[in-house]
């Protein structure tokens, strides 16, 4: 019992080693070429400095981390097997009458534990840091004049145009966001001096205008005026609106249920953001998954030969599964998958694949 408890420390350790490297890796490429994307968009900007997209870089890094974590669970796991089988220590340990899914166990309850502490500890980290930058990257390199806020009894939309600025404000809203209920509209000038106060009881969003119904108009150098409607101009589109909700990616795990009920409540769908907490939940999974995979293909490279080919393998199907969840991810994004067959059919899947594959290499 005591050796098993020494020899599943240091697989363990082989383990951490192994997949720390290859995150240290795979984080240096993606800030580098994140960085140079980065430094492609601000061209002919001028307030935008090379410190600032640094700053930009590193506050973007860790959410594509967490992106990252599948395949370096996958990688690490697969240079940690490889590397054992090289040098015959696995040769040993199964010679010692252990099996592979014994000694698979301390990288598996290891790649479960990470996944678990990144995700309620490291991802509220990580959607605070992308919050910033997705807002200095809409100051700085998207230039949006329109911004949403929303609560659970409040929607406020800001918009800029070449008369000045308005701000709406509505109790409700439907339709995703076309339709809103008991309108305000605050307008001011271009030296942001208010001009009036516009209530409706209704607005539309028309391509190019809204249009408001029931409305009371009032300004500071005249009595108020009813109309039964009139029509205001924006810019303003429904996907425009849309993409003013906060990202799901800078919601932290914790805060998107409310969220998400939020957004519900106000008359928006928040399907996006309820595929993405569950697939935030199938995480930890995913990783046990993609360790099973790798230990699969290290496995059969030692007892079978052709090492390098099946390594190769197991990358493109790491690579192929990356693809596959995307395309799932946009079947549940359209309607056609249920929120949780959408999350969970990708890491369920390759751990199927991966507990069969094993089945069949120790027993087969």
């Amino acid at each position: 019992m005591k050796i098993w408890g020494t020899l599943s420390i240091y697989l363990g350790k082989q383990f951490l080693k192994n997949a720390g490297i290859i995150l240290a890796g795979l984080m240096a490429i993606i800030f580098l070429v994140d960085l140079i994307e980065l430094l492609r968009r601000a061209t002919g900007k001028d307030d935008v400095t090379i410190w600032m997209l640094l700053n930009l870089a590193l506050l973007r890094l860790p959410n594509l981390m967490m992106t990252l974590l599948p395949f370096v669970a996958l990688f690490g796991g697969m240079l940690t097997f490889f590397r054992m089988s090289r040098t015959n220590e696995l040769t040993v340990i199964r010679a010692s009458g252990v099996s592979a899914w014994k000694f698979l166990m301390p990288s598996l309850f290891l790649a479960f534990a990470i996944g678990g502490f990144i995700l309620t500890v490291i991802n509220p980290v990580a959607s605070t840091m992308e919050a910033k930058a997705t807002q200095l990257e809409a100051t700085h390199l998207k230039n949006r004049s329109s911004f949403l806020y929303l609560t659970s009894n409040n929607l406020w939309l800001r918009q800029i145009d070449h008369d000045g600025l308005s701000v709406i404000h509505a109790r409700g809203a439907t339709n995703q966001g076309v339709d809103l209920n008991e309108v305000i509209i605050f307008q001011y000038d271009l030296n942001e001096q208010f001009m009036r106060r516009i209530e409706a009881d209704r607005a539309y969003l028309r391509p190019g205008y809204w249009e408001l119904f029931d409305v009371l108009m009032t300004s500071p150098e005249q009595a108020a005026v009813r109309r039964n409607k009139m029509a205001i101009q924006t810019d303003l589109t429904v996907a425009q609106i849309q993409e003013s909700f906060s990202p799901p990616r800078t919601l932290s795990f914790w805060e998107l249920p409310k969220f998400i009920k939020t957004l519900e409540d106000a008359g928006f769908s928040a399907l996006n953001h309820r595929i993405y907490w569950h697939s935030l939940i199938a995480s930890p999974v995913l990783l046990v998954a993609m360790v099973l995979v790798a230990a699969t293909f290290s496995l059969r490279a030692t007892r079978r030969g052709g090492g390098s080919i099946l390594v190769m393998a197991g990358i493109t199907t790491g690579f192929v599964f990356y693809f596959f969840t995307d395309i799932i991810r946009a079947l549940g994004m359209s309607g056609n998958l249920p929120v949780l067959l959408a999350a969970w059919t990708p890491a369920l899947a390759i751990i199927l694949l991966g507990v069969s594959m094993m089945f069949h290499l120790e027993d087969g």
